[in-house]
């Protein structure tokens, strides 16, 4: 896989964590979706399980069986192998014992035409951030229960 740097989209990595350590292929569709509709380009992903005494193992999709990972399978050449040695062992620490984790790294390619224009006019990313999911439901819950009050 090619990318060229000057048309390179926003990256953002996740690790997203499941209570036990079998993984179904539930989410493959969705993000094979994302991929074929190039919203996205998958450039790292790694799965991880965390037995209950702290021994991790790390497995590349070549290392899972098709019922665990879906069609995944299919995004193995594209990977780039971002996340070095110490990322995934900085991760590892942030599962639970008894758990499995996906992580997920990203080029964002919807993005990438913004960016690139950014680049062009001499601008470069000064903040970024995300805000959790539970904040927006949370801050939404909060407007509406205030606009009731308002209203009575």
């Amino acid at each position: 896989m090619s990318i060229n740097i000057d048309e390179l989209g926003p990256v953002d990595w996740i690790v997203v964590e499941f209570p036990e350590t079998k993984l179904t292929g539930e989410i493959a569709p969705i993000l094979k979706d994302l991929v074929d509709r190039e919203l996205i380009r998958v450039l790292d992903l790694i799965f991880l399980t965390k037995d209950l005494d702290g021994g991790f193992e790390v497995l590349e999709v070549t290392d899972m069986e098709d019922s665990e990972i879906g069609e995944l399978r299919a995004y193995e050449t594209e990977l780039a192998m971002l996340l070095s040695e110490q990322d995934v062992i900085d991760l590892v620490e942030t599962i639970e014992p008894g758990s499995s984790a996906a992580v997920l790294v990203w080029e964002n390619l919807w993005a990438a035409p913004f960016g690139s224009a950014v680049r062009r006019a001499g601008g470069q990313l000064a903040a970024s951030g995300r805000i959790p999911i539970q904040a927006v439901i949370a801050a939404a819950e909060a407007d509406a229960a205030e606009a009731d009050e308002e209203g009575d």
